[in-house]
């Protein structure tokens, strides 16, 4: 008996950007009671879900190491209209926002997503192995973006606060720019095999294991993962008061606001880097984890720096000194985890004690 030949269009791939819009289309507007906020949540969650399929399908078509970009790029959009759509409405109360979303998010993904891949990865084959020329590569861009976005503006003298003057700010944004620029060259066109995973001999992995989706399908998926991000910010949008209004209520720091909109927007990666750990590709997931690190950073801070200019209150980026000495060991560990070229569970462990101590200490600071 001849297998019966599923309708894509009927997967739960697509129909869940698709209710995804359909429920921000009834919301919008509105001011939600906690059975919308439910909805909307549910929603939202599906259709995250959704845009990491459609996000790896459309990696898989065009391969590495420009998969990876796909989904860095798609946080950042999410991430960069989260911080714009809250700072917009939120008045010199959001003024610490962008800081603290980019911050989280490069405590999460160089310590949770490296993390976690690091382990799932050393806890199925034993040891993992990736290239350090590539990932020692992308640390030190992440590093150097994160020092002058957000440890500089802490020591600066030129204004009262932990802020940028003007042209202090234009000149972080434009060398943001340029360092993303130079590393997407590096890792796509000059030293692309710096970025591809390693297999257990030390030989590296040009093409996947599986073939790749037809064109047809990736078309879908890369018009299914633009309907998916739409949705995204959206819901996110209509999200973000019962967010703010849940931390308040739980006497949690305002900064918690942005470690919960850096925990949404990374679940696509997050959930893409454990997939790829899980099949041996621990360099994808490095990939994947330094790269919305530096997209994080690289995009998001001269995209909020512009909009800066046309919303009231000071953009404070300067960091606090515990959250520097969290930055600084993060740094150092992330060091001596990539030189090697091969980690084990111990690692990925401390990377995630890291994250913890991270997460504890902003709910508790």
């Amino acid at each position: 008996m001849a297998a019966v030949k599923r309708n894509p269009l009927l997967s739960w791939t697509v129909i869940a950007p698709i209710l995804g819009i359909a429920v921000l289309a009834m919301v919008w507007g509105r001011e939600l009671g906690a059975v919308w906020v439910t909805v909307a949540a549910v929603a939202l969650i599906a259709t995250v879900l959704a845009a990491v399929h459609h996000a790896e399908v459309v990696a898989h078509r065009v391969g590495e190491p420009y998969g990876s970009l796909v989904l860095a790029v798609a946080v950042t959009v999410i991430e960069v209209a989260l911080i714009v759509t809250v700072m917009a409405g939120g008045g010199e109360e959001s003024s610490t926002l962008a800081r603290d979303t980019v911050f989280a998010a490069v405590m999460i993904t160089t310590n949770g997503i490296v993390g976690i891949a690091l382990l799932v990865g050393a806890l199925k084959y034993g040891v993992t192995l990736f290239n350090p020329e590539g990932s020692g590569a992308a640390l030190a861009t992440v590093a150097t973006l994160a020092t002058l976005g957000l440890v500089l503006p802490t020591f600066t003298t030129s204004e009262s606060g932990p802020e940028y003057s003007t042209s202090q700010l234009v000149f972080a944004a434009m060398a943001s720019l340029i360092l993303y620029g130079l590393f997407v060259f590096n890792q796509t066109v000059r030293h692309r095999d710096f970025f591809l995973p390693v297999t257990p001999d030390g030989v590296v992995e040009e093409e996947e294991h599986a073939d790749p989706p037809s064109g047809r399908t990736a078309l879908l998926s890369l018009v299914m993962l633009m309907v998916a991000l739409v949705g995204v910010v959206g819901l996110a949008k209509m999200e973000s008061p019962a967010i703010k209004a849940g931390v308040l209520a739980a006497g949690f720091p305002a900064s918690s606001v942005g470690v919960a909109i850096a925990l949404l927007v990374l679940l696509p990666e997050s959930i893409a880097a454990i997939r790829a750990a899980s099949r041996e590709r621990i360099q994808t997931s490095i990939n994947l984890g330094y790269g919305s690190a530096m997209a994080s950073i690289g995009l998001t801070i001269p995209v909020i720096a512009v909009a800066s200019f046309f919303m009231d209150g000071p953009l404070l980026l300067g960091l606090s000194s515990t959250e520097i000495v969290l930055l600084g060991l993060t740094v150092v560990v992330s060091v001596l985890t990539i030189v090697p070229g091969r980690a084990t569970r111990l690692q990925g462990g401390v990377h995630l004690v890291l994250l913890a101590a991270y997460l504890f200490l902003a709910i508790n600071p």
